[in-house]
């Protein structure tokens, strides 16, 4: 049978009545741009996070840049992350006239590796940008002390973590802020682009909350240039009408997870997703890698032929490490700088793992994978 990447339509049918009501009340009232909706979907999202203060945005790519702006990274800046990861995180930074400062993964979690951060810290530098990829946590402790010994902000890219959890912290309520995605795809998602910033952090969160309005307060007072960074009543709507469904959704993922590292445990060629101790994942996606049991790498190719002739969704997150991009030239760095990101951009295969995936749906992917390996 054919297994798309992701159903959404599956999960629509789930919640069709609660999503309509929400929207529905959304054009009754014609409050599209703020209003009670966006406050609600603000307070709730900050609280499951656990954080004081939510300011939504336009989308994660826009929670960052909000984030980042309200911080001061400008010119002449430095701001530490991965160079494995979605382009939004260095590109919000490139945008602001900053420099984004790569340091390698942990080739085990795919997460920005602390032991390579203080090396990389220099009297420029204004922010550390971990990201919390595939929906696990990053090691924030260590990140999180050498951001202290430098006094410098740590913003947690959890556009794809929200629920997360290290040593009983949540995603994005670590550091100075944390910002989420709410992109169809994520775990928590909206009918189309929207995001959110949480913090702890009373001034950073009112300049956040101006920033998003082109700067202003009050109106037509502009003492900043800021952005129209606002998340759409809509969007915050059915951002509230899906989060109490999600905690439920995190545990399909977590299920058919386990299930997918059951079926592959006797394959030397797939490696399956490592969660680290204390971390609580929630799979935005599931992620193997498929590699050379003598060594080598180069297998992953016939894999997604078979696959794409089985008509099995799957993707690569992400085929060039960020400081292997074309547009990122002029930082200096070239192949070898980044081992770990790059040996993973080669070998990473992400795989169905949507909340209404059936049992034969997994066992169709699986022996899919495992046949291509032969």
């Amino acid at each position: 049978m054919a297994v798309p990447m992701l159903d959404l339509v599956a999960q629509y049918e789930t919640i069709r009545k609660e999503v309509r009501a929400a929207v529905e009340e959304v054009l009754q009232t014609q409050r599209c741009i703020g209003g009670p909706k966006v406050a609600a979907c603000e307070k709730a999202v900050a609280e499951y996070a656990g954080a004081a203060f939510g300011i939504g945005a336009s989308s994660g790519t826009d929670a960052i840049l909000n984030a980042l702006m309200s911080l001061g990274v400008g010119p002449g800046d430095e701001v530490v992350t991965t160079p494995f990861t979605f382009f939004s995180t260095a590109g919000c930074v490139a945008r602001l006239g900053a420099r984004p400062v790569f340091v390698d993964i942990d080739p085990k979690t795919y997460n920005l590796d602390p032991v390579g951060l203080p090396a990389a810290m220099t009297d420029r530098t204004k922010a550390v940008m971990p990201v919390h990829l595939f929906g696990q946590c990053a090691d924030m402790d260590p990140i999180l002390a050498a951001a202290c010994e430098r006094d410098v902000a740590v913003v947690e890219d959890a556009a794809q973590a929200i629920g997360a959890a290290c040593n009983g912290r949540k995603a994005g309520s670590m550091g100075t802020c944390g910002c989420f995605s709410f992109f169809p795809s994520k775990n928590l998602g909206a009918v189309g682009d929207g995001g959110m910033i949480v913090t702890d952090d009373e001034e950073l969160a009112n300049m956040c909350t101006i920033m998003r309005n082109h700067g202003s307060k009050p109106k037509y007072y502009h003492k900043y240039v800021g952005g129209n960074f606002r998340l759409d009543a809509i969007q915050a709507a059915v951002v509230l009408a899906k989060l109490p469904h999600l905690e439920d959704w995190h545990e399909a993922r977590r299920a058919h997870a386990a299930y997918y590292d059951e079926r592959f445990a006797d394959c030397p060629a797939v490696v399956t997703p490592h969660v680290a101790p204390g971390n609580r994942m929630i799979y935005n996606q599931y992620v193997i890698r498929i590699t050379d049991p003598a060594g080598g790498s180069g297998t992953r190719d016939c894999v997604v032929e078979h696959l794409k002739e089985k008509k099995i969704g799957h993707a690569i997150y992400y085929p060039v490490p960020l400081h292997l991009q074309e547009c990122f030239a002029d930082l200096g760095y070239g192949e070898g700088d980044f081992p770990h990101a790059e040996q993973v951009a080669r070998e990473v295969l992400a795989i169905p793992v949507y909340p209404e995936l059936s049992r034969a749906q997994q066992d169709e992917v699986a022996d899919a994978v495992l046949d291509a390996i032969g």
